[in-house]
């Protein structure tokens, strides 16, 4: 097959941008509705299966790296499943299909190719024939728990499908292994069905992606002179260290004790120090106070 970029006619360099839209005006101009000549077909397919690598920059650079053998089965590269098996399929062997996506960023794009193909041929003629012969898959919405969702559960759900031409529907269950990590909108593929998250907030914990963020309140002599404290993190409770003259506001870094992520490793957990200043002083402690005050050179508090 000729390389990739040479089918849709851009260079290497190309934005994602012009990249679609090369893709948008080779598909049109051969589609097997307009383009009736000798080979029509065989050229959608190229320009289909470059368009699909391309598009998605985790495919994009893999294939930059080891060309077509990226896609081919034992290849340097992971090749997906045809989500085209049993029914009309305009790609050939060469369809690609995407396993999660997550508005946080994490993961690769997701692609629907009803999406794709209907924004550039409509549901009528080429689009019509498509969508009868490919089963749009079902999209579920999940709700986790915070806890849930940062360690990872196995549910058991119910759905619903569509079965024969008559439309009856017949429920079925489903034993799912969610991963730790998943997130507010990650959206993962479990079979033939996708699930979208919905994660609830947690009381104490704040998360930010892979990053949680707490609050620890100190009295002043801490913050001054430095302390170990304990505090709480999704992994349990650690010794965490506040070095002298730690300012109030000031974050705390406990490494690695954040959310696991989808692609291995972890987040951090992030300590921000909030100084208590005492309210209703002993005589001895404002003695104290004042003794410090004069030592400084001052009469009112250095906060």
């Amino acid at each position: 097959m000729s390389d990739y970029y040479e089918i849709l006619g851009v260079g290497k360099s190309a934005s994602e941008a012009e990249i679609k839209s090369a893709y948008r005006k080779l598909a049109r101009q051969h589609h097997p509705d307009v383009d009736k000549t000798a080979g029509a077909a065989e050229r959608f397919k190229e320009v289909s299966e470059a368009y699909q690598v391309l598009s998605d920059p985790g495919k994009r650079k893999t294939y930059d790296q080891f060309g077509h053998s990226a896609f081919a089965p034992g290849g340097g590269g992971q090749r997906a499943g045809n989500p085209f098996e049993g029914g009309f399929n305009p790609f050939g062997n060469g369809g690609f299909s995407y396993s999660w996506s997550s508005s946080s960023g994490q993961g690769e794009g997701f692609a629907d190719p009803f999406e794709l193909f209907e924004q550039i041929f409509g549901m009528s003629g080429f689009g019509a024939e498509f969508s009868r012969g490919f089963r749009r898959r079902q999209t579920y919405q999940m709700d986790l728990t915070f806890d849930e969702a940062v360690h990872g559960v196995t549910k058991e759900i119910e759905i619903q499908r569509v079965e024969g031409n008559q439309g009856r529907m017949a429920k079925e269950r489903m034993t799912i292994k969610i991963p730790a990590g998943v997130d507010e909108g990650t959206r993962m593929r479990f079979g033939d069905v996708d699930i979208v998250f919905r994660v609830r907030r947690h009381p104490f914990f704040h998360r930010e992606g892979a990053d949680i963020f707490t609050e620890e309140t100190i009295p002043v002599p801490q913050a001054v002179l430095g302390d170990t404290i304990e505090v709480k993190t999704i992994h349990g409770k650690v010794k965490l260290r506040i070095p002298p003259a730690t300012q109030p506001g000031s974050l705390v870094r406990v490494k690695g004790k954040g959310v696991p992520t989808l692609k291995g490793g972890s987040g951090d957990h992030y300590v921000r120090v909030k100084v208590e200043v005492p309210k209703n002083l002993t005589s001895k402690e404002k003695q104290l106070y004042e003794q410090l005050a004069q030592s400084l050179g001052k009469k009112k508090s250095w906060f």
